[in-house]
C-alpha cells in the first residue's frame, strides 16, 4: 500500500518518533512524503521513502495530486492545530480529498497508531480493491 506522510515544522519530531516505531510494519509498504519529512523519516529509520517537493513548494499539491488519482491508501498529517499555520488550506484540502476517495487520514498519534496497526492486521485491505475498481 501507498502511504503518505506529511508533518508540519513543529511535529516532524512526532512524525519521525512515528516511523521509528512502526517501522517494522512501514518496510512493507510504499512510503510517501514531503521533502525534509521524507529526508528524516529516511535518515531515522533507513526505510525508503518516495519524496515530492518541499511542501511549501509544491509539495503539498504534489500529495494532493496522488490523492486525486486514488495512488494513496493511507495518509498521516501531522500538524499543530494550536498554532495558526499558513498552509492551513492545504490542511483542509488534503482531508477534503481523502474523504472524497475514502482515503484513511490521521492528524494525531492516537489515529495514526489505530491506522497503522489496523493496517498491519488487514483491515485497511478495502483500499486495495477500491484502487483496482478505480
Amino acid at each position: 500500500m501507498n502511504i503518505g506522510f506529511i508533518a508540519s515544522g513543529s511535529r516532524k519530531d512526532l512524525i519521525e518518533n512515528f516511523c521509528v516505531a512502526y517501522k517494522y510494519i512501514l518496510a512493507k509498504h510504499d512510503l510517501y512524503a514531503t521533502e525534509m519529512t521524507g529526508r528524516r523519516i529516511e535518515q531515522a529509520t533507513n526505510l525508503k521513502v518516495h519524496k515530492f517537493l518541499s511542501g511549501t513548494v509544491g509539495g503539498e499539491k504534489q500529495f494532493i495530486d496522488m490523492i486525486q488519482r486514488d495512488q494513496m491508501d493511507l495518509v498521516i498529517y501531522f500538524y499543530n492545530p494550536i498554532k495558526s499555520s499558513p498552509n492551513e488550506p492545504d490542511i483542509i484540502e488534503i482531508t477534503r480529498e481523502c474523504d472524497r476517495y475514502c482515503i484513511p487520514i490521521a492528524t494525531n498519534m492516537a489515529t495514526a497508531e489505530a491506522m497503522v496497526l489496523g493496517l498491519e492486521e488487514g483491515s485497511l485491505d478495502f483500499r486495495l480493491t477500491i484502487r483496482k475498481e478505480n
